[in-house]
């Protein structure tokens, strides 16, 4: 059954599943008739006498260059052509897709002047599993991801590289073994197709929903490492947190008072526990993870946003006039990513120090040094938690806002630019890292409630720590840690851990496209 998306209310719930499957997409066909009428307005113009950028002038610095109609099919083929000047690894198969879904959102809008054709190309290449080889650097996010794009465009002319069946093979070839032959671009329609923002949509997504998925399990993990280091629940009252108001610490803390609720652990030292506060990584994860999970909200309302937007240029306005903006400018996603980004190093570096309490006899309360069953004979989880520094570390350091570095592009023409492709691109690797993170915090943190038997987690935590454990098994003597570590990462970042727990427990992301897009 093939996904239906109606531009301009494509929910993110159905752009995950584009993402994270294979079924064919796509367009609510309610959209032909506005698609329609642009291209017919588009094709007025191409064989009128009025230049219009793009649609019969040259493009960029060189949109002073009158191009005779005559030359309006080479003059679209070398813009695609020109343009597929991407370098570096193929982006991966899932995003391509996604790419190829936005871009259908975007031109169903009915403001770019394609033809159905176009439109329906690019869905027979989803639901035949056509998937373009596109290179994922070389975008600087306006004007549009232009070179990405161009490699996508390039494969729906018959030229460029795809892959089909896993075979990579040129553009040409992979739509003939599909069934489908390549179209010969009308005015404007390259243009269409290179002008926009939804590689770097795409790559913001990705990093978004991995995020998510990461920043559920470290509440789950968070409440395992509390409970292992015998931390008080006392901070995640309710009332506490409504006394500040922040709907992200509120949702935190309700979610790490049903995680511990009727913890054994816990009820054990209630009463006549000696330490006044426990440290601020115990203490004030509400605060810490609630932040960053309304930071990821906020990024999702603005993705949600540009996934159902025209971000291509010039666009056919609903009075028929044809206008040069600026929509392929991809600020918005570059400050989401960035937003993303300081979101992910966060939930990160929190974890990774009750990771440093668990192993350190000092702080983590009667718990043996580096949780090892025979410490100094065998050296435990030392090194896994170096790991995780270093992890840490890593995230730190790709931090930094990629939106604030914009340099002069095309002559000056194009003289600020939003870096929103770099911005989001960096997510992926940034998301793996803190997987990893807090998976290692999923096995520090399940070795100390092994280690307080036979006193018992909580019903919910008893649930998560089954299933490290059916990934991990406990730690006795010294071994091989590679693999642990590899497991307990895809555990996390597959939402394996998050879906351990009842499923009303985590705070969900909460973006709906049709209302954000209101």
């Amino acid at each position: 059954m093939s996904i239906v998306l109606t531009p301009g209310a494509v929910p993110l719930a159905t752009l995950e599943a584009v993402y994270s499957g294979e079924r064919a997409v796509t367009l609510d066909p309610a959209c032909r008739p506005a698609v329609e009428a642009a291209a017919a307005r588009i094709a007025a113009i191409a064989g009128g006498d009025r230049p219009v950028y793009g649609v019969n002038t040259g493009f960029g610095k060189l949109a002073s260059v009158r191009i005779a109609a005559d030359d309006t099919a080479t003059l679209q083929r070398n813009l695609i052509l020109s343009h597929c000047c991407g370098v570096g690894a193929p982006l991966a198969a899932p995003l391509v897709r996604l790419v190829m879904a936005l871009k259908l959102v975007s031109l169903g809008r009915g403001a770019s002047g394609v033809r159905p054709q176009l439109v329906a190309l690019l869905e027979a290449m989803l639901a035949r599993g056509v998937v373009p080889v596109m290179p994922e650097k070389g975008s600087v996010g306006a004007s549009g991801d232009l070179a990405p794009l161009a490699h996508l465009a390039a494969v729906m002319i018959g030229a460029g590289e795809a892959l089909v069946d896993g075979r990579r093979m040129p553009g040409g070839a992979a739509l003939e073994k599909a069934g489908l032959a390549p179209v010969t671009l009308a005015a404007k329609e390259g243009l269409a197709l290179i002008n926009g923002t939804q590689v770097s949509t795409a790559l913001a997504l990705a990093g978004l929903f991995a995020a998510h998925r990461a920043a559920r399990a470290a509440l789950v993990t968070g409440a395992l490492s509390t409970d292992a280091a015998m931390g008080s629940s006392a901070p995640f009252r309710a009332e506490i947190h409504t006394l500040r108001g922040h709907r992200g610490q509120i949702d935190a803390a309700a979610a790490l008072r049903r995680l511990l609720a009727g913890s054994q652990i816990r009820e054990s030292h209630r009463e006549g526990d000696e330490r006044v506060q426990d440290p601020y990584c115990i203490r004030c994860q509400p605060q810490v993870d609630g932040a960053c999970l309304d930071v990821l909200r906020q990024a999702a309302v603005t993705l949600a946003v540009e996934a159902n937007a025209v971000t291509d240029n010039p666009l056919v306005l609903s009075d028929g006039a044809v206008v040069s903006g600026g929509n392929f400018h991809a600020e918005p996603v570059a400050l989401a990513a960035d937003q993303i980004a300081l979101a992910i190093c966060e939930v990160g570096a929190i974890a990774q120090r009750r990771i440093a309490l668990l192993v350190d006899p000092a702080l983590s309360f009667g718990l043996p040094p580096f949780l090892a069953r025979n410490p100094g004979l065998n050296s435990g989880l030392m090194i896994a938690e170096v790991t995780s520094a270093a992890l840490m570390a890593e995230n730190k350091q790709m931090a930094h806002p990629a939106s604030v570095d914009s340099t002069p592009t095309s002559a000056n023409q194009e003289d600020h630019v939003s870096m929103a492709c770099h911005g989001a691109r960096r997510l992926g690797p940034m998301a793996d890292n803190l997987a990893a993170i807090v998976g290692i915090e999923a096995l520090t943190a399940a070795q100390g409630i092994d280690l307080r038997a036979p006193l018992a987690t909580s019903p919910e935590l008893a649930r998560a720590h089954a299933a490290i454990r059916a990934v991990v098994p406990a730690l006795g003597d010294d071994r091989y840690l590679a693999p642990d570590l590899q497991a307990a990462a895809a555990l996390v970042a597959d939402g394996g851990l998050e879906a351990a727990v009842a499923p009303d427990i985590l705070p969900a992301l909460g973006a709906d496209a049709a209302e954000a897009a209101r």
